[in-house]
């Protein structure tokens, strides 16, 4: 079975890079938080079994060619929090853990990965799915220069509760023709 090979990506102020085992303690610190368990359909509680069994699945979705999951760092080092981008719709997620809050890790690590998902591997659009009370996540939408669509809304279920969400979209440069 082929493998892929790891991905690193750097805007020079932070460096998405691929999870590994040593980062399950750090998941689990991350991840295992009331606003993470809200917002997003991680498992809740989020201990070292639900790390573990995450970990399994991102590698099966990345050798599978079915989603990316990065790890979002200052330096390449320690977590901070995940981006994600599933290649089927192009959507695109993150979170980051309470402590790391408020530096601009989701934009930047937003804008990083869209412009892979663009240049790199293709893809006209990518977008976000936000609720309509998440002001965080507007904000970050909005400084990863998403603009909010006229699609109607989804609403999902998801852990137990029912939530409205709100696509948002980052289309590609349009491709510059010189004669």
């Amino acid at each position: 079975m082929p493998t892929t090979p790891p991905l690193t990506l750097t805007d020079g102020r932070i460096v998405l890079r691929e999870w590994t085992d040593a980062d399950v303690p750090a998941m689990t610190a991350l991840f295992d938080e009331p606003a993470v368990a809200y917002r997003t359909p991680l498992a809740s509680p989020f201990d070292e079994a639900a790390a573990r069994a995450y970990l399994t699945m991102i590698r099966r979705t990345r050798a599978d060619g079915t989603r990316l999951h990065l790890a979002i760092t200052k330096d390449g080092g320690a977590p901070l929090g995940e981006v994600l981008l599933g290649f089927v719709q192009g959507a695109l997620g993150y979170a980051v853990g309470a402590a790391h809050r408020g530096q601009g890790l989701a934009s930047r690590a937003t804008r990083l990965l869209t412009g892979h998902a663009h240049a790199v591997l293709g893809l006209p659009r990518v977008i976000l799915q936000i609720e309509p009370d998440n002001a965080a996540s507007t904000a970050v939408a909005r400084a990863a220069g998403f603009r909010l669509t006229d699609e109607p809304p989804e609403t999902v279920r998801s852990n137990g509760r029912t939530h409205t969400l709100l696509t948002w979209a980052h289309d590609a440069p349009p491709v510059r023709m010189y004669p």
